[in-house]
């Protein structure tokens, strides 16, 4: 039986909080913080959209696994087909690392010209050095796609290059760089917050040095990833993440009409983020907020607390609003191990998406011997 207990704000440490508005310019929003879980601002966030160079993301996500599992070696080189080349140089192949025909370059040189460069080349030399084809590499980013769960996209080849049946969502590509920051730390900082990178040489021989195209690196604090997108179709896009005092968010914007509304938007968008909202402690300390009963277990009823350090998004501003209620399936089944999921806050705020926050024992109970148990079916039974 599904049960829900109200329960007072006060229990969780935080003034009460108002709606916190915002109009976004990007026809494609979506901001979550991630230290709570919470969606902070969401507009058209599950509609389809061309990712552009914001499905490099993608690719890098699986370089990053394959690396991770030992498959995939920093220092391993691949060699830049002569057709490859042909393709993905020029003026007509957007965004370039300026690799050369037959150059062997690392798997670390590439991911930094995919990650800080954003080259066209460098996404196709990559997915060719470790699938053959880049067709077979699609199909592992696909094949990642579903498995980090995305709904609404679609990847038809490695470095966004337009392509109507080519999709994501600004949702989805959250998920993208909210599971490569979780999973990949180490490669995450490594790659991700790099201002520029040098590769290639003009016609007179000089060395080729370019910057990142982060609209928030150094613009705003703790600003370290991930990726812009620009097409005509797609208009002026970037998924950006930042941490500031243990919050981490991330954002995406799309559909921008130009490269300086690109960059205003993200970061009025991610500034608001940190400066509006706040991250809340919830049931400090082992605070119980109610006692749950227990079926066939050695203890009548069980604690729901909060895992340490559990916390929600509330804004910043004070007016009445907040809701809070603890729900979960009654009575709990023993056995019950201290700190197991046993039900859930849901806790809804003005101008804010339903927030689900897990709770967990306070305690562990064990099941009941012969004895406990046909007591507690007789009570169940005739309701003593």
């Amino acid at each position: 039986m599904r049960l829900a207990a109200p329960i007072s704000a006060l229990m969780l440490a935080f003034a009460v909080p108002a709606a916190a508005n915002y109009q976004s310019l990007a026809p494609f929003a979506y901001l979550k913080d991630m230290s709570t879980g919470a969606v902070l601002f969401s507009q058209a966030a599950d509609q389809q959209m061309p990712p552009a160079s914001m499905a490099k993301m993608m690719t890098t996500h699986v370089a990053f696994d394959l690396v991770k599992q030992g498959k995939l070696k920093l220092d391993q080189k691949f060699r830049v087909r002569a057709e490859t080349w042909e393709k993905w140089h020029g003026p007509k192949a957007g965004s370039t690392m300026f690799l050369s025909v037959d150059q062997e370059v690392s798997v670390e040189d590439l991911l930094h010209g995919i990650v800080t460069l954003s080259g066209n080349d460098a996404c196709v030399v990559l997915a060719e050095g470790i699938s053959g084809t880049e067709e077979a590499f699609v199909d592992l980013m696909n094949a990642e796609a579903k498995k980090l769960g995305l709904k609404g996209s679609h990847f038809t080849n490695s470095n966004g290059w337009p392509d109507d049946r080519q999709v994501v969502t600004p949702h989805d590509l959250a998920i993208i760089a909210e599971r490569t920051i979780k999973d990949y730390p180490e490669l995450y900082k490594q790659f991700y917050a790099v201002d520029s990178f040098t590769w290639g040489q003009t016609m007179g021989g000089a060395p080729i040095t370019q910057p990142n195209r982060n609209p928030i690196l150094g613009k705003v604090r703790g600003a370290d990833g991930l990726k812009t997108g620009h097409t005509e179709a797609a208009g002026y896009g970037f998924t950006g993440s930042a941490e500031q005092d243990g919050r981490r968010l991330v954002m995406v914007v799309s559909g921008l009409t130009s490269w300086d509304e690109r960059v205003k938007e993200s970061i009025r968008l991610m500034e608001w983020g940190f400066g509006a909202w706040d991250a809340k402690p919830i049931l400090t300390n082992g605070k119980v907020a109610l006692r749950a009963p227990v079926f066939l277990g050695d203890a009548p009823d069980v604690g729901v607390t909060a895992a340490p350090g559990t916390a929600v998004s509330v804004p910043k501003a004070i007016v009445s609003g907040v809701g809070a209620k603890i729900v979960y399936d009654g009575p709990i089944s023993a056995p019950i191990a201290k700190g197991q999921k046993i039900a859930e806050l849901v806790l809804t705020v003005p101008g804010l998406a339903e927030q689900r926050v897990p709770l967990v024992a306070a305690e562990a109970v064990e099941k009941a011997g012969p004895f406990g148990r046909m007591m507690a079916a007789f009570r169940h039974v005739f309701g003593g």
